[in-house]
């Protein structure tokens, strides 16, 4: 009864649409904190290795090829980075803008993959990229462009979806040789590492903050990263994967509804005319060919 269940594409759906909403409230608690971003980061990949290496453990403690850790090492490295850069910028911007602009990863991925990889892109690609582009001016508007006084935020979301996407790339292979739990805990331990020394030199604390501040750093561990991104990748194990990658969009729908009842932000015109229009051209790259 049991494995049915699990095997059922209803219980997919579910656990995707559960993951979305998890990690929806990532921008959320890093807000409510309100600690440097490279602390947020830590400590959101922190309590979920706590969370995860336990359940590794359970699992019997697969080791990857040392080929493996190698890429699980370079894509924490881009992953890190990611999440220093974003968790900053949502610190210097609103949390739906943040959110949205580091949702432009699959561009960033066809741009990596046409320059470096020299491989011909289908021309949905330039429709959603130039779509996407569009959205974007409209977002940033057209006085930032006038006078290139844009804001950091918005800036270090964009580089933050650059990184994000160098991670998938970094990751593709290992990511079919590697289970899901076995690969989350190697990237998340080696992502700890990193951003510990990370705080070290830049000297931030790593304790003495409030009680409100704790409480979202553990939801950002628990919550954001344990819980959202174990019911997606179950969810990837079940769904098509071109499914759930333009699914996962509508985080940006879920944390701007959050941000307007939790953190009391407004939404301009521009930022939802941009917005649609840049996960508009997400969805074109993200989308299958049609045949015929």
């Amino acid at each position: 009864m049991l494995r049915r269940i699990r095997q059922s594409p209803y219980t997919a759906y579910i656990a995707l649409f559960f993951g979305i909403i998890c990690i929806g409230f990532s921008a959320i608690f890093v807000k409510i904190a309100n600690v440097p971003g490279s602390v947020s980061s830590f400590y959101r990949l922190f309590i979920a290795a706590i969370l995860i290496i336990p359940l590794w453990i359970y699992r019997g403690m697969k080791i990857p090829s040392s080929g493996d850790i190698w890429l699980i090492f370079g894509g924490a490295l881009f992953f890190a980075f990611d999440l220093f850069l974003w968790n900053t910028a949502i610190l210097l911007t609103s949390a739906a803008t943040a959110t949205l602009l580091a949702n432009n990863a699959p561009i960033w991925l066809g741009l990596i993959t046409l320059v470096v990889l020299r491989q011909k892109l289908p021309r949905k690609f330039w429709v959603g990229l130039l779509v996407a582009i569009v959205g974007l001016n409209i977002l940033v508007g057209i006085e930032a462009w006038r006078t290139m006084n844009f804001n950091r935020g918005d800036l270090l979301s964009l580089a933050a979806g650059f990184f994000y996407a160098t991670y998938l790339l970094f990751t593709l292979d290992s990511r079919k040789r590697v289970d899901t739990v076995t690969f989350m805990t190697f990237s998340v331990v080696f992502m700890v590492i990193l951003l510990f020394f990370t705080n070290l030199f830049l000297g931030n604390p790593f304790f003495g903050f409030s009680a409100k501040t704790w409480l979202a750093l553990v939801g950002l561990g628990l919550i954001a990263h344990f819980l959202g991104w174990i019911s997606i990748n179950f969810a990837l194990g079940h769904l098509a994967g071109t499914n759930v990658s333009v699914t996962l969009l509508s985080q940006t729908i879920i944390t701007a509804i959050l941000a307007i009842i939790i953190l009391g932000e407004t939404i301009s015109l521009n930022q939802i005319a941009g917005g649609a229009l840049i996960l508009t051209g997400v969805y074109v790259v993200n989308r299958k060919n049609s045949k015929g």
